[in-house]
């Protein structure tokens, strides 16, 4: 039997385990108490900053004594979580990137946060990440890029739609067409209620589209009654059944303009020979 056969007692292991993690704990106390010896730091409440990437800390320990931190730098470290963060309420910007992190439970403890970065790491689990995400009011910034959970079919999307504050996506400006694309795509209530709106007024978004559109019974109004030939005569009981016909016969908008690459320049108007196509017009229509 070799030495890899041999069973190791459970309690062994616990005690090897607790040993690692103690370990890792002391590591990370003298990275920090190291850092505020080359900041100059001697009181707690002084400390708005602290630097601790690249010191290959599988742990760190509860910096909830940092009651001012406002910038926390821990990336390119092995962490694997980050409960060590409860209490550092007026934490704004926090790097995070290139780890082994997968999961984030506790940042929901971080209200001011404004900077989150988190590319490069093990996160697996969208709907858990976004609900931890979801009460940070004041994420402008996020990077999620290089995680497991970026493979979802429609991520960015449904990052956008759950995160409505955030600006700035995995390095690229949250444009206005993604959010009226994750509208369309996860609110169709909402989505609904947009498409339906006409002269100040709206639908009711309970209505069901693929159920006929059932309507009141109508009154006919004189034939003599002094309507332009091109208005629907019939009168509504309801306002808003009148406001979705409406919003189904939108007006045809068309807008046109000069197709500039069919002009001939100058030179081109020197030279222009018998038989040469006139200017075109570009006619664009919308409804």
């Amino acid at each position: 039997m070799s030495w890899d056969q041999i069973p190791v007692p459970r309690a062994f292991r616990c005690w090897s385990l607790r040993r690692a993690s103690e370990t890792a704990l002391q590591s990370s106390s003298r990275a920090v108490e190291d850092q505020l010896k080359i900041c100059g730091h001697k009181r707690d409440d002084d400390v708005f900053e602290l630097f601790l990437s690249k010191k290959e800390l599988i742990e760190v320990i509860d910096l909830s004594r940092f009651k001012k931190l406002k910038y926390l730098w821990l990336h390119h470290n092995k962490l694997h979580g980050i409960t060590f963060l409860t209490r550092n309420y007026c934490l704004t910007e926090l790097y995070l990137n290139n780890n082994a992190i997968f999961e984030i439970e506790g940042l929901h403890y971080l209200p001011s946060l404004h900077i989150l970065l988190l590319h490069h790491n093990e996160l697996t689990n969208l709907d858990a990440t976004v609900k931890e995400l979801k009460g940070m009011l004041n994420l402008k910034i996020l990077s999620l890029y290089q995680n497991p959970l970026c493979q979802y079919n429609l991520y960015r999307l449904y990052i956008i739609y759950h995160l409505p504050g955030v600006e700035l996506l995995d390095r690229k400006q949250v444009t206005e067409k993604e959010r009226r694309s994750m509208i369309t795509i996860f609110n169709h209530k909402k989505a609904h209620i947009v498409q339906s709106i006409a002269f100040g007024g709206k639908v009711d978004a309970s209505w069901d589209p693929k159920s006929p559109f059932k309507q009141k019974p109508a009154q006919r109004v004189p034939s003599d009654f002094a309507f332009a030939n091109n208005v629907d005569k019939t009168v509504f009981d309801d306002p808003e059944d009148a406001v979705f016909v409406r919003s189904t016969k939108r007006s045809v908008m068309t807008f046109s303009s000069m197709n500039w690459d069919t002009v001939p320049t100058r030179e081109e108007r020197y030279l222009e020979e018998e038989g040469t196509e006139p200017a075109q017009m570009l006619t664009v229509t919308l409804r």
